[in-house]
């Protein structure tokens, strides 16, 4: 079965992260799983508007913890971290808008695929958190960049930095969510806009999206390309071996800034 499932209902197409077991976390396979959706979605003129939504609690927890720092494909780190960027940047040439009902963790590269996004809507209780520090190491998919552009350098720092949880109160402040509803409400209130955007003639919805596009993509594209260098840097490093060791031996990791 699927853990990444497609469902067209007229104009309107809606992606599902199904894996509710993990809060939907992300391997390898459930990327190649997104990635053909997609793909699949851009050969879809008819479809007007994406719904991005998680099956259970979570939208999802981010990237299984398993699945970090080990390559489950056989695919170089950069080949791996390539094809994820080349796959989700895919959303960009999308005619139709995405937008994300986020509820439970919205945590890691997943809260990084959310931001590329073009509506996130949260339900009340929602969680938001970048812990890749935690894990020795940095966020790869884009989401520093819409972060920065939203929030500032303050607040991405605290983030990134300290992996702290952001409340969905926070996120609505910050203007990362554009509104807050009942969890019971999120999947109706979500279709509901959906729906508005594929009532309005296609062009303009089309041309819209551009102009937002042009004023954010070009920076989050180049902050994305730093991002795979020094991401591939770190997968190689003394440190993120030392952090991995530590972990697997449960003792305080020894880090030499190499």
């Amino acid at each position: 079965m699927n853990r990444v499932e497609l469902t067209i209902d007229g104009p309107i197409a809606t992606i599902t992260n199904n894996n509710p077991d993990k809060h939907n976390a992300f391997d390898d396979e459930m990327d190649v799983q997104l990635f053909e959706i997609i793909g699949e979605l851009q050969q879809r003129p008819d479809v007007r508007a994406v719904i991005w939504r998680g099956e259970g609690k979570s939208f999802s927890s981010g990237r299984d913890v398993g699945a970090i720092g080990t390559l489950q494909v056989d695919l170089s780190h950069h080949e791996l971290m390539r094809r994820g960027h080349r796959g989700i940047q895919r959303l960009w040439e999308l005619d139709a808008p995405v937008l994300v009902a986020c509820k439970g963790w919205v945590m890691g590269g997943s809260f990084q695929r959310a931001l590329l996004c073009d509506i996130r809507v949260a339900a009340e209780g929602t969680r938001f958190r970048l812990p890749e520090l935690t894990y020795g190491v940095i966020p790869d998919t884009g989401g520093v960049a819409v972060l920065y552009e939203m929030c500032g350098p303050g607040v991405v720092s605290d983030l990134v930095l300290t992996g702290r949880v952001l409340s969905v109160e926070e996120a609505y402040g910050l203007g990362i969510v554009s509104r807050i509803v009942a969890p019971d409400d999120l999947d109706a209130t979500v279709l509901e806009m959906a729906e508005q955007i594929a009532s309005t003639p296609k062009v303009s919805v089309k041309l819209a999206r551009e102009v937002i596009r042009h004023l954010s993509v070009p920076t989050v594209r180049a902050s994305m390309a730093d991002e795979m260098i020094f991401q591939t840097f770190i997968n190689k490093s003394h440190d993120f071996a030392e952090s991995r060791a530590a972990r697997a031996e449960e003792r305080e990791p020894r880090y030499t800034g190499s």
